[in-house]
């Protein structure tokens, strides 16, 4: 009785997590952040030409996304200090708002998918007690694998009503044809996921054209 009990129990929470879900991807373009004031935005960067790309997104921004919350990861041993430099070079004095975070890399160059699952699940770990503690108001992302577990994270806020996070993907000008392994992932959970080919745009009707990011 008690194992039913139990049975039924796990249904409805899977039920319920679902529609969540659901909820919270269907309404996510109605959700407008800034309206009473800034934005928080987090901004995942990855190593070498994904925090090139990422950076160069930063700079179409308006300083209404403040503060920024960069996020790397713990072996990316580069990035921390282009940001900085990016930073500095926006000579924002009246508003300095920015910190680096580090968490678990996903999954490292080259390592088996098998593993992989296990360093996933670490980054989990780390990902989600930094957006509940930070709660953005839209996660920034272009590509590498430590963004997964973010998304997943800011996901988890709406699906339990504590607050709607935006997912906005771009996905990096290297991808032509085909989309990476986790633009695959977040074309099905990010509120906004934008291209910069066209002939992407037209495989995946969801898709938002942007341009070549240069």
């Amino acid at each position: 009785m008690t194992l039913q009990l139990g049975s039924v129990f796990l249904i409805i929470l899977f039920m319920f997590f679902i529609i969540r879900l659901h909820v919270v991807l269907r309404n996510g373009r109605n959700y407008k952040p800034g309206k009473k004031g800034r934005i928080t935005l987090l901004v995942v960067a990855g190593s070498g030409g994904h925090t090139t790309e990422i950076l160069r997104l930063m700079k179409r921004l308006s300083c209404s996304y403040t503060p920024r919350l960069y996020v790397i990861a713990d072996t990316d041993r580069m990035s921390e200090e282009r940001i900085r430099t990016f930073e500095k070079s926006k000579l924002l004095d009246s508003d300095p708002q920015f910190t680096i975070h580090r968490i678990k890399r996903s999954r490292e160059v080259h390592q088996s998918w098998s593993s992989s699952v296990l360093s996933t699940l670490k980054a989990q770990f780390h990902a989600i007690p930094l957006i509940f503690r930070c709660r953005p108001d839209m996660v920034l992302c272009n590509g590498p694998g430590t963004c997964v577990p973010l998304c997943v994270a800011g996901l988890l806020l709406g699906i339990l009503g504590i607050k709607k996070v935006l997912i906005v993907f771009t996905e990096s000008i290297c991808r032509v044809e085909s989309l990476s392994v986790t633009g695959r992932i977040l074309y099905y959970f990010s509120d906004y996921f934008f291209v910069q080919w066209s002939s992407l745009r037209d495989s995946y009707p969801k898709s938002i054209f942007l341009g070549p990011l240069v």
